[in-house]
């Protein structure tokens, strides 16, 4: 019998002062069985980091043709594309064709750095792509703090990121691999 998906209940609050953007998201994850916490906070983080009034959480790891997040804009056009994870050289050329913004957070320490040896020089033609690492020991770190139900504090300066639940405080540093042209 299949496994159903878990609901986490997120409350977000995002202080970018890099962006100017100060909202807070009430946000309902499901997590896939397969989908792993360090996944699911990873996903979390990545809607911080590009929030926005119409970015939407999609069916991501169940379905092949949509990311983890989007942005669509009034008209129904992908204005922001992010993924998480290792995709294929394949799946990015798609999904710069289709979004006028991609963003790509791979993770998974020194297998997201040699699955970016291989890969990065076939991505410089694309202008809209955006790669940023996320180091092993930042998101199990972020793991530790995920539950059914969330308060997360997000706070985003200088490219630093400050994620509080609680008593507890991760600091994430994201590594610009590639940045669009």
């Amino acid at each position: 019998m299949a496994q159903n998906a878990t609901i986490y209940k997120v409350e977000l609050s995002v202080s970018d002062m890099d962006r100017h953007y100060y909202e807070t998201h009430k946000l309902t994850v499901a997590r896939h069985p397969s989908e792993t916490e360090e996944r699911l906070m990873v996903r979390i983080i990545a809607f911080a980091l590009n929030a926005h009034e119409n970015l939407e959480m999609t069916k991501g790891i169940s379905t092949d043709d949509e990311p983890d997040i989007w942005q669509k804009s009034l008209s129904g056009e992908l204005d922001v594309w992010v993924a998480l994870g290792l995709p294929s050289e394949k799946v990015m050329r798609q999904s710069c064709s289709k979004a006028g913004k991609v963003v790509v957070y791979p993770y998974g320490g020194r297998t997201a750095e040699m699955w970016w040896d291989k890969i990065k020089t076939s991505t410089t033609r694309f202008a809209n792509l955006h790669v940023i690492g996320l180091s092993e020991k930042d998101t199990g770190a972020l793991a530790a703090l995920a539950s059914r139900a969330m308060k997360l504090q997000v706070n985003i300066q200088d490219g630093d990121v400050m994620v509080s639940v609680g008593d507890s405080i991760v600091n994430i540093t994201p590594l610009m691999w590639k940045s669009a042209a």
